[in-house]
């Protein structure tokens, strides 16, 4: 389907404050006090995460997000103006922006404190169902209302919008039960190991169990990340396997999930081939662990395509 926007992303959108800790094995005890250097401060959030990789990718893309009524909110907003993505931002007075709290460790680990505020609220009088024209949506929920995703998803489904859908551990829960009726009508399903096993009542270490129920469910591609371990996917006709690219310098792994979420669904958008959106979702996941801040290693697609490194991806791949 042709439409106004290439990709619209639909979840939260967050103010991420960074603070680096002093070692890696710190512990900050009850009622102690100490210095630390200046916080670092960026926009997150799925939404606006995503929306980033899909406007540096080339595409054209707008976000759904919420947000408080002050500065924090507005902050976001810049942010993602900056990248050329076209922000549709419901202000509600009454809640605070979402914020992240983001403790880092040297090693790369961190610790994270998050208030999701308003971006969970999102109603159904606040979705523009009209300006819904994309030839995809890529939805990062977390905890907003499952009736309101079933909505969105029933109207893409409707107008032959494909739907990329990231779900929290909220929606895998009691056996994916607010995902039953979604998973028919999405395009690409995206879940780490451990949502897969929620989802699918099978144990995570059962890869081959799991894709095989994923595959009656989902009319569409399967994508399950296993962190180090890297990724298994499945097309309903071919399972993929890949590993990682080894960290040059890793630095946060904040945001690397939604790299590798939308890097995947950019990749299909632009190729249409599985093995080149693995390679791209692992290049883009990698890439952001290179930097501070959820999205600021985000990958250009020139920056993808030249840089040799990129190519190395070891992709494996046999009939189901």
């Amino acid at each position: 389907m042709e439409g106004v926007y290439d990709v619209i992303t639909i979840g939260t959108a967050t103010q991420d404050i960074f603070y680096s800790l002093p070692s890696d094995d710190f512990v900050l005890e009850k009622g102690a006090k100490m210095e630390i250097g200046a916080p670092f401060i960026a926009a997150g959030g799925g939404a606006v995460n995503a929306a980033v990789t899909f406007a540096r990718q080339g595409c054209k893309p707008a976000a759904l997000v919420r947000s408080g009524a002050a500065r924090a909110g507005e902050f976001i907003v810049r942010e993602a103006e900056k990248e050329h993505i076209e922000v549709w931002r419901h202000t509600d007075s009454r809640e605070a922006t979402g914020q992240s709290a983001v403790l880092l460790y040297p090693n790369g680990e961190r610790t994270v404190l998050a208030h999701r505020g308003a971006a969970n609220a999102l109603s159904i009088s606040e979705v523009p169902f009209k300006k819904l024209k994309a030839k995809w949506v890529y939805i990062a929920p977390a905890h907003i209302d499952a009736g309101v995703m079933e909505k969105i998803i029933n109207h893409c489904y409707v107008q032959g919008i494909l739907v990329a859908l990231n779900p929290s551990a909220t929606y895998c829960a009691d056996g994916g039960k607010l995902l039953m009726p979604l998973l028919s009508k999405i395009k690409v399903l995206l879940a780490n190991r451990e949502e897969a096993g929620m989802i699918t009542g099978i144990a995570p270490i059962q890869e081959k169990e799991i894709f095989a129920r994923l595959d009656n469910l989902v009319d569409g591609i399967c994508v399950m990340t296993d962190g180090p371990r890297g990724v298994w996917v499945s097309d309903g006709k071919r399972l993929y396997q890949a590993g990682i690219f080894a960290d040059r310098k890793m630095v946060s792994r904040t945001g690397a999930g939604d790299a590798f979420g939308s890097g995947f669904v950019a990749g299909m958008l632009l190729k249409e081939d599985v093995s080149y959106a693995i390679r791209l979702a692992s290049a883009n996941a990698t890439a952001v662990t290179e930097h501070l801040g959820a999205h600021a290693g985000v990958l250009t697609r020139t920056q993808f395509e030249k840089d040799t490194h990129w190519k190395q991806l070891k992709i494996l791949s046999t009939n189901i």
